[in-house]
């Protein structure tokens, strides 16, 4: 997904009160428009896919809050988004929004550790390629440009950034007899864990939209495992996966780094780059995905298990520029679950994941010695007649204490090697965090969704006060983020 610039930057009052008056006014509009686009848009303006099926978004989409996929929506991708008739391919999204937070000034510095807080603006917009080319070939191409990227050195103006996001190409061809049902495919993408169906995992997992960086700088968890998303839009991934009966799923990928040929799905991403640095990978990094699903009446579930080895070579901290040689290992095993209840008017989904990374750093550079990191998420969304919803999420992180990995870092998007200085730091040397995520939504036509998150901290890098050593307490990292998302 997105990537983040994180870190302090010193603003002006008077800036942020002309900031917050040119970004209200450009929000009023652009939610305006949101509305307007999904009200008329409600018959004839869909988003690709629903107009290659012919299907409202209800019927790919639990309770019809994208992107939480329904059995109908998992068969469709699995073909390769070849259910339907060629159509218009063409899609897009905007996502406007506001985050406060509650202690957003580093006391030791006396800086702005967010400088877009609390003001309203437009965040991010997506173009979509998507649908059917042939019976068997179809595919998801997403490019993102993030308008506030980052600031230039006066803080005067911000850049935006274009870049890949989701990308998911596939070749499959589906077997049906009086016996079995099987689909087998291809799969070529840039995000492991993208091509899966289940929302379990962290690419198409919650938080489905959050604060950017610029206006939170704790929108997350300040570490993160492999299986948690730190490849995003970094690699090249091609694998073939097999689905027996609607019951057994299992899929081998192997990525590397986006270079070369497939560039194209790590744009944005650049060698040297200090804000949007490219990750290098030794040799290809295997992922495994194995799965069993069953269906009964309105009712399914999924139980998986996920597997990924990576060697990541160091960046340079100054160029960042990747230093071949030693490389750091990292091995994690996951284990997920997925239960759906979907019977008009009520829907309920849950999801439940586990990943344990061992980490081995040969450089030196980013781990004193052998560390393991333990991630958690759980998540529990109720939908009243695919219009009003709420859900609650948990995240935490453990891992062992280490020095150089966690006494000055709390970039959740940070590349795998290469932790981030940011305005806090691990006084105990952990990266140990648990977040509370309340949601409550409103879908007032398909393809808008409303929504009010509440991101609430018990425990930040290791304790839940004074965890910076400098009087900063978890509970301070606190933050409100409302946000008008639209497809159309």
């Amino acid at each position: 997904m997105r990537q983040y610039s994180y870190g302090s930057t010193r603003v002006r009052k008077n800036k942020d009160s002309q900031n917050f008056r040119i970004s209200l006014n450009k929000t009023f509009i652009v939610i305006s428009a949101l509305l307007y686009f999904g009200l008329v848009g409600h018959t004839k303006a869909l988003p690709a896919f629903a107009r290659q099926t012919g299907q409202s978004c209800v019927a790919c989409h639990a309770g019809g809050q994208f992107p939480e996929l329904t059995p109908y929506g998992r068969i469709f991708k699995l073909t390769g988004y070849t259910i339907g008739t060629q159509g218009n391919p063409f899609a897009a999204m905007v996502v406007a929004d506001v985050t406060k937070n509650k202690s957003n000034t580093d006391s030791t510095s006396n800086t702005t550790i967010a400088p877009l807080n609390n003001l309203p603006i437009i965040d991010y917009g997506s173009g979509f390629i998507a649908g059917k080319v042939t019976d068997n070939l179809g595919g998801f191409v997403q490019i993102t440009y993030s308008v506030y990227d980052k600031q230039d050195s006066n803080a005067n103006t911000w850049q935006g950034h274009l870049g890949s996001d989701n990308t998911d190409l596939r070749y499959a061809n589906r077997f049906i007899s009086s016996n079995n049902d099987l689909i087998v495919g291809l799969s070529v993408n840039n995000n492991p864990g993208v091509q899966d169906v289940w929302n379990s995992v962290s690419a198409w997992g919650y938080p489905y939209v959050a604060p950017s960086g610029n206006a939170s700088g704790f929108n997350g968890l300040p570490a993160s495992t492999i299986l948690d998303g730190k490849f995003s839009t970094q690699v090249a991934g091609a694998g073939a996966y097999a689905y027996l009966n609607k019951a057994i799923y299992i899929e081998l990928t192997g990525y590397q780094t986006a270079t070369g040929f497939w560039k194209f799905l790590s744009q944005g991403n650049k060698i040297g780059d200090p804000n949007h640095p490219l990750t290098y990978t030794q040799g290809i990094s295997p992922y495994l995905r194995v799965a069993y699903t069953h269906d009964w009446n309105e009712q399914n579930i999924m139980i998986g298990l996920i597997a990924m080895n990576a060697n990541v070579y160091a960046l340079d901290p100054i160029t960042n520029l990747p230093q071949f040689g030693p490389s750091t290992h990292y091995q994690d095993k996951g284990i997920d679950a997925q239960y759906q209840y979907l019977l008009d008017p009520h829907t309920v989904s849950a999801h439940l994941r586990f990943v344990r990374e061992n980490i081995n750093d040969d450089t030196g550079q980013s781990y004193v010695g052998p560390s393991r990191t333990n991630s958690i998420f759980a998540k529990i969304t109720y939908t009243y007649r695919n219009l009003y919803g709420a859900d609650i999420a948990y995240r935490s992180i453990n891992g062992s204490p280490d020095s150089t990995a966690y006494a000055s870092y709390t970039n959740t998007n940070a590349p795998p090697a290469s932790p981030s200085p940011s305005s806090g730091s691990s006084n105990s040397n952990t990266p140990d965090t648990k977040l509370w995520t309340p949601e409550i939504f409103w879908l007032p036509v398909q393809n808008l969704r409303l929504g009010l998150q509440y991101n609430v901290f018990t425990q930040y890098l290791g304790t839940p006060t004074n965890y910076d050593g400098k009087n900063r307490n978890a509970s301070d990292n606190n933050s409100a983020y409302l946000y008008a998302w639209v497809a159309f």
